[in-house]
């Protein structure tokens, strides 16, 4: 899991509009630097080994880079999000990008961040709600991709994302989690789930620090979060930190950059699926080679 993502890029990346506490139209992100930290945040993934596929963003999609919230992917099916509506323009290119590749795309019925309100761990999904994605989600989720599903409520708009406040760091074995960020009855659901759990300070937390990207080996997040950096390299884990300083302008971080393609499908879910695509005569998606964009000066 995480080792195949969707990026997109920087080039035209601008706050437009205010649609979380971190976006201010009068703060406006440094154009160079932005596409400059987006740019090391793909070379890390690649230096990761981890495969990045690219869709190029659109001069009236500001948030495009964030492609995290274009859907959330299992196997061969994905859910489309339905975002605010400053960002509904990016639909069109993310359900176009998913169909040619061969996923069996599902439009959301209800408001849905995508991935960014649901975050896969091993079987379970962990399903945000409260804030930009309306509950009734979670039984769509459940029912298209065949996860168990966990809802977490985040309890302000500082946590407009569940993965502002959960970080998925070793699937199905350890979560990293802003306790302050979630409501009781959440705390313990995952505490109940039987996971490590690794606390996070707001202070850090309202940094992005959660806002990562772990394949269980190699952990890219942004360098504001040195207490945690810390915790995860005591656990066996290789981090890298980097700068998002101007990406944050925008509210989002390492993994409200990439989308991942490669949840991986299990139980008897899988089978059911098999079966399927035997009697309809649907072929599985084929790997794509990476398509990245030219580096700019």
């Amino acid at each position: 899991m995480n080792t195949e993502l969707l990026v997109s890029d920087a080039a035209h990346f601008r706050v437009d509009y205010e649609i979380n506490p971190y976006m201010h139209t009068g703060v406006q992100p440094d154009r160079a630097a932005a596409i400059a930290e987006h740019e090391a945040i793909v070379a890390a993934h690649l230096a990761a080994g981890r495969r990045v596929e690219y869709i190029p963003s659109a001069p009236e999609c500001p948030d495009m880079v964030f492609t995290a919230n274009a859907a959330v992917v299992r196997g061969d099916r994905a859910v489309l999000g339905w975002p605010p509506p400053e960002r509904k323009a990016e639909l069109p290119y993310f359900h176009e990008w998913l169909v040619k590749r061969g996923f069996d795309v599902i439009e959301a019925p209800y408001p849905f961040s995508g991935q960014g309100d649901a975050l896969a761990c091993g079987e379970v999904l962990l399903a945000g709600y409260g804030q930009r994605t309306d509950r009734r989600m979670h039984d769509v989720l459940a029912r298209v991709l065949g996860y168990e599903v966990v809802p977490l409520r985040t309890v302000s708009p500082r946590w407009y994302d569940l993965d502002l406040a959960v970080g998925v760091v070793e699937s199905g074995r350890a979560l990293a989690y802003c306790p302050q960020a979630l409501d009781a009855p959440s705390r313990r659901r995952l505490e109940g789930l039987g996971l490590d759990l690794i606390e996070v300070s707001v202070e850090e937390a309202s940094r992005f620090a959660l806002n990562l990207i772990s394949d269980g080996v190699t952990v890219t997040m942004t360098r504001q979060a040195p207490r945690l950096a810390a915790a995860l390299r005591a656990r066996g884990l290789r981090v890298v930190e980097l700068d998002t300083t101007e990406l944050a302008k925008g509210g989002g971080g390492v993994r409200c950059t990439a989308l991942t393609l490669d949840n991986p499908v299990g139980g008897q879910w899988a089978k059911s699926r098999e079966a399927h695509h035997h009697a309809t005569g649907v072929t599985r998606r084929a790997p794509t080679g990476s398509t990245l964009p030219e580096r700019r000066s």
